[in-house]
């Protein structure tokens, strides 16, 4: 994998976890304009991300008009896009956040889900794993290990982290 196609990728994750959708938005279509063209989920949920960000920020007029502008004509061909937008804007009926039903929108972990689907998107884009490659090939050893207890002794391995191995009974 390229070095730099890293760091790009990276500072389209950095964007969207700052709170810069506009700017992650960009980044994305630089990298690859057919990410978000074929994705409309994706750039649907880029574009929450970005009227979360209005609410946030309380710019609650240029909130109301970027929903109605960008969001509302989604929402009109996708039932769970109005769904989702419906949710969104109920934050601007509370003036307490603390005690909206939907306040997890404005949490930390709104903008870390985010960024995930961006950076799986890319990753897909670039024809790799959204997953690490480490993670999978553990999981296929945890389950290897699993088949053999049935069927042999041999040296197990105890703990992954450690790398230590469990000598079978002889």
């Amino acid at each position: 994998m390229d070095v730099a196609m890293i760091m790009d990728r990276m500072a389209v994750k950095k964007a969207v976890q700052c709170g810069n959708v506009e700017d992650a938005i960009e980044k994305v279509n630089d990298l690859n304009p057919e990410i978000l063209d074929t994705n409309p989920e994706l750039f649907f949920h880029l574009q929450q991300q970005r009227l979360i960000e209005l609410i946030r920020n309380e710019k609650i007029e240029e909130a109301l008009e970027f929903a109605q502008e960008e969001l509302a004509p989604r929402g009109e061909e996708n039932q769970s896009f109005l769904e989702e937008l419906e949710r969104t804007v109920s934050l601007l009926v509370f003036k307490d956040v603390s005690n909206c039903p939907v306040r997890e929108l404005l949490d930390i972990s709104q903008r870390l889900k985010t960024a995930n689907e961006v950076n799986a998107a890319i990753l897909t884009s670039q024809s790799h794993e959204k997953d690490p490659k480490l993670h999978s090939l553990l999981k296929m050893l945890i389950w290897a290990q699993n088949q053999l207890d049935e069927k042999a002794t041999y040296p197990r391995i105890k703990d992954f982290l450690k790398a230590t191995l469990e000598n079978p009974a002889v």
